[in-house]
């Protein structure tokens, strides 16, 4: 193997061995689904679809194509006659279309369309008309009466149901009338709860959406890689009686290919199917359920602590952290949290102004869960994270500048603070005693 790049993995495993990931969005993945991974599906061109490529030698390639299909919907519960499914990566809207999500510092993705009063940020707010809809501030909860009086003036072709650090359910059925009062799709984008969702732990929306995305690698454990749900069937009867069926099937397909790539990635569509079949496993539903336990635990814990929490608390498996009760911003605590071993990611928080120094850290129970944490060990991550913070507090004080900047360059040019030596080393010792997912400590010992 290349002694650089083996290298380089070697420091991964051994921060991923030694780091407690709270990243909501990140997980470890099975030993088998690196093995597909991995695999000779690698070799293979094949764009198009199974039946109709524009190359030959795809006969295992279309059935296990076919077979990624099959179980997505299956991991559903889904009617293969009232839904299909593209497992290659938005093809309803035309250019200047519009659209509404949530608001990015209220809780949406940037690729919902967020833009600043200067910038559009994300390429969809580049080619689309879009209009946020947000939280009531004072609650944390989606003002849907806002939602819908909005909707009414402003006539979105789709309405979109997700989020990334908004750590309530979605009221689908509520956003389904909205939808239908304005003639719009509803699409969910369960991205982050998609195996929560799988296993019936939380609210599905797919007896309510049109349209559902979901990326594969976070709750759901899979590879890199994403799935698009789409109805089919009659979507409407019109004002003469006939059936008003859905197009979205060609729209979707024709827009994945040819319209925006060539050839898909085979080995991440097998391993896919691999992690899809792991989700019909009586562990994997204990699984999704000790997610949402750890979640609640960790969400009582911070409140126990003092902090203020977006929404008062947590329905699914992150908890958004509002630090501006502690004099302090997201991005200086999530500095020194890396730098004792706890992954976490600063995040805006209703109110904020900037995403690049925003009020709040989001946090997430789904990577530690996979590695066998519990209730108890996530009130001791608390702990952690708690000493981190009054840390952070303290050595924000000694620095007369105010920029985030002055504060990593501080850090970088200081001798070691023993406080926080003593935190990572803490630290270390806890993570180092649960183990790790899909690798081995070290490549050498798999050889």
């Amino acid at each position: 193997m290349d002694p650089e790049v083996f290298d380089i993995i070697e420091k991964e495993k051994k921060r991923q061995r030694e780091s407690i990931v709270l990243i909501p969005s990140e997980n470890f993945t099975s030993r088998a689904v690196m093995e597909a991974l991995g695999s000779v599906m690698q070799n293979k061109y094949s764009e198009g679809y199974p039946g109709a490529r524009y190359y030959g030698g795809n006969e295992f390639i279309d059935q296990s194509e076919t077979l990624c299909q099959k179980r997505a919907l299956e991991a559903f519960g889904l009617n293969g006659s009232e839904w299909g499914v593209n497992v290659q990566a938005f093809a309803i809207l035309k250019p200047h279309e519009r659209l509404m999500g949530l608001d990015l510092p209220h809780g949406g993705h940037l690729s919902h369309g967020y833009q600043t009063e200067t910038k559009k940020i994300s390429a969809v707010s580049s080619y689309f008309e879009t209009l946020p809809y947000r939280v009531n501030e004072k609650t944390g909860i989606i003002d849907y009466d806002a939602l819908e009086a909005s909707a009414i003036l402003y006539r979105p072709k789709i309405i979109i149901a997700g989020a990334s650090a908004y750590p309530r359910n979605f009221d689908y059925a509520r956003m389904k009338q909205i939808a239908d009062k304005v003639n719009a799709y509803l699409m969910a984008d369960i991205a982050h709860i998609s195996g929560l969702i799988s296993a019936g732990v939380l609210p599905s929306p797919f007896a309510f959406a049109d349209i559902v995305t979901t990326t594969t690698h976070k709750s759901l454990r899979g590879p890199r890689g994403a799935l698009i749900f789409y109805r089919k069937g009659t979507r409407t009867i019109d004002k003469k009686g006939k059936n008003v069926v859905y197009d979205l099937e060609n729209l979707i397909n024709q827009s994945v290919f040819p319209g925006h790539q060539g050839g898909p990635h085979n080995h991440t569509i097998t391993a896919i199917s691999v992690s899809l079949e792991q989700t019909k496993h009586s562990i994997f539903r204990e699984y999704q359920r000790q997610i949402l336990k750890n979640s609640f635990a960790f969400a009582k814990a911070f409140k126990k602590h003092g902090y203020d929490l977006v929404s008062g608390g947590t329905d699914t498996h992150l908890v958004l952290v509002d630090l501006r009760n502690k004099h302090i911003d997201g991005a200086r605590v999530e500095h020194i949290l890396e730098m004792i071993n706890i992954a976490v990611n600063k995040n805006t928080v209703p109110g904020d102004t900037s995403a690049f120094i925003p009020g709040g850290i989001r946090v997430g129970t789904p990577a530690m869960t996979t590695r066998g944490f519990v209730e108890s060990d996530f009130e001791k991550v608390v702990e952690f994270i708690h000493n981190g913070i009054l840390l952070t507090i303290d050595i924000n004080k000694r620095i007369s500048r105010t920029r985030i900047r002055d504060f990593k360059d501080y850090m970088g040019e200081r001798a070691p603070d023993p406080l926080l030596e003593e935190l990572k080393h803490n630290v270390t010792n806890f993570a180092k005693r649960f183990p790790t997912i899909g690798f081995k400590e070290r490549i050498k010992d798999e050889i």
